[in-house]
């Protein structure tokens, strides 16, 4: 008769299963970002095994899309913050073929003394057509070229929620949908897309939102 195992054991072999299981890319991280496990579904966006994905830092796997994302998300883990923090980010599937997506990393661990653990997941959104190419439609909405005219202005994520009556967060979230439609890769990036798409006026400062009937833009 083979010997009983111990409950620790057996819950942990059940959450393990479960664990691979996930049909959702997911991965445990250390606080640093590197990997301790990762899911089949995770290990198959690299074509890779789940072990040969340990040890890597998942910002070297994935790239995000604002980098600022980043440090706000190291400072509020060295508060112990509890929050989730989603970051759009981009990676090179199997065979080179570029993807999108947004991670987020939940923090856990057994109490608020602990050294936390980042449980990170990603929501796979697609491909994209080509590194670097508009991922969707070339339209900025009226907001959203107010928005980068403020940014190309010099103005901060602060200043252009207040000039919008947005909040900071509704700032980020409509810089976020135009660097997925847009592909592009920060800030500086956008405004000169913006440019070249006609969306701001050429050689106008301060920097001037363009007719947008003309340049074939509508409602976000």
């Amino acid at each position: 008769m083979e010997p009983e195992q111990a409950p620790d054991v057996v819950w942990r072999n059940r959450a393990l299963t479960l664990f691979d299981r996930i049909p959702m890319p997911v991965a445990v991280c250390d606080v640093h970002g590197a990997v301790v496990l990762a899911n089949p579904a995770m290990a198959a966006e690299w074509g890779a095994t789940p072990g040969s994905l340990r040890g890597r830092n998942v910002l070297d796997l994935f790239r995000p899309q604002e980098p600022t994302q980043i440090e706000r998300i190291a400072q509020a883990l060295r508060l112990r913050h509890r929050s989730r923090y989603p970051v759009s980010v981009r990676w090179d599937g199997p065979g080179g073929v570029p993807r999108r997506g947004e991670l987020t990393a939940d923090p856990v661990s057994d109490s608020a003394e602990a050294t936390t653990t980042l449980l990170v997941l990603v929501r796979v959104l697609g491909e994209c057509s080509a590194p670097g190419a508009p991922t969707g439609s070339l339209a900025a909405s009226p907001a959203e070229a107010r928005i980068l005219a403020l940014l190309a202005g010099g103005a901060t994520t602060a200043r252009a929620a207040r000039e919008t009556g947005l909040t900071t967060d509704g700032v980020t979230y409509h810089l976020r949908r135009l660097s997925e439609r847009w592909g592009a890769s920060n800030r500086t990036e956008l405004v000169a897309r913006a440019y070249a798409l006609g969306v701001l006026v050429p050689g106008a400062w301060p920097p001037a939102v363009a007719d947008l009937t003309r340049a074939g833009s509508g409602e976000a």
